[in-house]
């Protein structure tokens, strides 16, 4: 069995959090590109909650190609991720809250869907009080969704974990629990400063439970080169994290927040609008950089 990627999901503190989730059901870039690119000597990629979509898009090409097991863990008490692919429980159904909290397994709480071809572990509103149940633990608290992932990671090639917009010990579990990271950054003042506590938080976890956590990338989102501030925060981000920055920005782009309204992904929306293209072209760049790292 190949050895799992965990993916993991940062979310990014906008309230745009869910324009990307319904893009989970589009294979837009299946090409020899993405089967060149991720072969069976898979790395840790986290994704940040902006890339979300154009990620999804290259698990679904690797499922599509390769026979690829993706498996989506939505770590958010919102449930947008599994709102967004069609997976919503009840306050009463076994969700990721039970799977932290109680002797359950992922086996016993995962879905398996069609469409798209992946299994998830979903989020409810239970899961809002995960974090003060969590304090009362005196050891492990930081590491009980690794654990549980520990379990099943043989049985999937990437684990996608979906995370609260906010840093609390939800989060720390994610980051305990994945390989890299993705940051996705707004293009505004106050998301520097959400940055900065991310990475303290990086850095702290790195320190005390995961060791072996790497960021993997930083993308700029609701980018308006109309805006002053918008190109300062770019400079700034671009100075800071030098290359690590992806080339790519997803710009402020109507339609990337009417689509979710209606039902569809952008591309099933209008997949000749700028945000469309900024997601594919995004996933591009995705690929290009880990075909660089195996080189």
């Amino acid at each position: 069995m190949k050895s799992s990627k965990t993916i993991k999901i940062v979310m990014e503190m906008i309230t745009y959090i869910s324009l990307v989730l319904y893009m989970f059901d589009v294979v837009l870039l299946g090409t020899g590109e993405l089967t060149k690119s991720f072969g069976i000597q898979s790395r840790m990629i986290f994704f940040g909650i902006s890339v979300l979509a154009a990620v999804v898009l290259i698990l679904l090409d690797l499922k599509k190609y390769l026979n690829n097991k993706v498996l989506l863990v939505d770590l958010d008490p919102q449930g947008n991720a599994t709102q967004g692919i069609g997976a919503s429980v009840g306050e009463d159904k076994l969700s990721v809250y039970n799977l932290l909290m109680e002797d359950y397994t992922v086996a016993d709480i995962r879905k398996t869907l069609t469409s798209p071809p992946i299994d998830i572990v979903p989020a409810n509103i239970s899961l809002a009080g995960a974090d003060l149940q969590m304090v009362r633990f005196e050891v492990g608290k930081e590491e009980l969704l690794k654990n549980k992932l520990d379990q099943v990671k043989d049985e999937y090639d990437f684990i996608i974990i979906d995370c609260p917009p906010s840093l609390s010990l939800l989060n720390t579990n994610a980051l305990t629990a994945a390989d890299s990271v993705i940051i996705p950054v707004q293009c505004e003042y106050y998301a520097l400063e959400g940055v900065t506590q991310l990475l303290l938080t990086i850095r702290l976890v790195q320190q005390l439970f995961n060791k072996n956590l790497v960021i993997e990338g930083v993308l700029l989102t609701m980018y308006d080169a109309r805006t002053r501030l918008s190109v300062e925060v770019q400079q700034e981000v671009r100075q800071h994290f030098k290359d690590r920055v992806y080339k790519t920005y997803i710009p402020r782009n109507i339609k990337l927040g009417e689509a979710p309204s209606r039902g569809q992904s952008i591309f099933e929306y209008d997949v000749r609008c700028e945000g469309a293209k900024a997601y594919a072209s995004l996933a591009k760049e995705v690929v290009r950089m880990n075909k660089r790292k195996k080189a």
